[in-house]
C-alpha cells in the first residue's frame, strides 16, 4: 500500500515537473538570432564638394605679382575603415581643374592645372548621440598636379607635387544601420613651387599656396 502511494506521488511530481518545464525554458530562452549584428568595419561616402581656394602666390621675376586660383565643385569618393567604433581611417579621393590668373601686375591668365590631392585622415567618431554621429579628423595629403598648361605670358608651366597637412570636422546622420546623410568640412594645406617659360625660353619661378577649404555633403553607406 505504501509502495503504491509513493509510486503515485512520484508520478504526480514527475508530471508536474514535465508540465512546468516548457514554461521554465520559455522564460530562460534567448533568441540569439535577434541579437544586434556588429556593423561592418567598412564605409563609403559619395559627396558633392565645393573647393574654395584660399589662394596666394607670386612670380619671382614680376614685382607685386599675385596669383589667384579658381574655385570649383567636384564629386568626391571617401572610403573609411573602422578600427574600433570610435577610431577610423578615411581615404579621400577627388580631382579638380583650376585656372590660374595673375592679378597684382595685371598679366591676366597665366595657366591652368588639374589637381589631385589624395588625403588620409585619422578620425575620432563620437558614438553617444544616437543616429547623429559627429567626428573630427587630422592627417596628411599628397597633392599632385598634372596636365599643367601655360597661358598668356607663359608658354609652359610645371608645378611641383607636395605633401601637406589636413584637418576635418563633420557628421553623419544615419537613417538606418546602413544608410545616412553626411556633411563635412576639410581644410588642406597645399604650398608648393612652380616654374614656367615664355615663348622666348625665359625662365619664371614662384610659389603657389592653394590651401583649399573643401565643404561637402552627400550620402553614407556602411556595409
Amino acid at each position: 500500500m505504501i509502495a503504491k502511494t509513493l509510486a503515485r506521488t512520484g508520478l504526480t511530481a514527475l508530471g508536474l515537473v514535465m508540465a512546468a518545464s516548457p514554461m521554465v525554458y520559455a522564460a530562460d530562452y534567448t533568441d540569439y538570432t535577434q541579437t544586434p549584428v556588429a556593423p561592418s568595419r567598412w564605409q563609403v561616402r559619395a559627396r558633392a564638394v565645393g573647393v574654395i581656394i584660399e589662394d596666394s602666390g607670386n612670380i619671382d621675376q614680376v614685382p607685386g605679382s599675385d596669383l589667384e586660383f579658381s574655385d570649383s565643385i567636384i564629386p568626391e569618393l571617401d572610403i573609411t575603415y573602422y578600427f574600433t567604433p570610435n577610431i577610423a581611417a578615411e581615404l579621400i579621393l577627388g580631382t579638380t581643374k583650376t585656372n590660374i590668373e595673375e592679378d597684382g601686375a595685371g598679366l591676366g591668365d597665366v595657366g591652368s592645372t588639374w589637381v589631385l590631392p589624395p588625403t588620409l585622415l585619422l578620425q575620432y567618431h563620437f558614438t553617444n548621440f544616437g543616429a547623429f554621429k559627429p567626428y573630427v579628423g587630422a592627417g596628411v595629403n599628397y597633392t599632385m598636379f598634372f596636365e599643367e598648361e601655360g597661358d598668356g605670358p607663359l608658354a609652359s608651366l610645371d608645378i611641383d607635387d607636395a605633401f601637406g597637412a589636413a584637418l576635418q570636422v563633420g557628421f553623419d546622420y544615419m537613417f538606418t544601420d546602413n544608410w545616412g546623410m553626411n556633411f563635412d568640412v576639410k581644410k588642406l594645406f597645399v604650398e608648393t613651387d612652380w616654374e614656367g617659360r615664355d615663348a622666348a625660353g625665359n625662365l619664371f619661378t614662384g610659389e603657389a599656396n592653394i590651401n583649399p577649404w573643401m565643404i561637402g555633403t552627400g550620402i553614407t553607406y556602411r556595409f
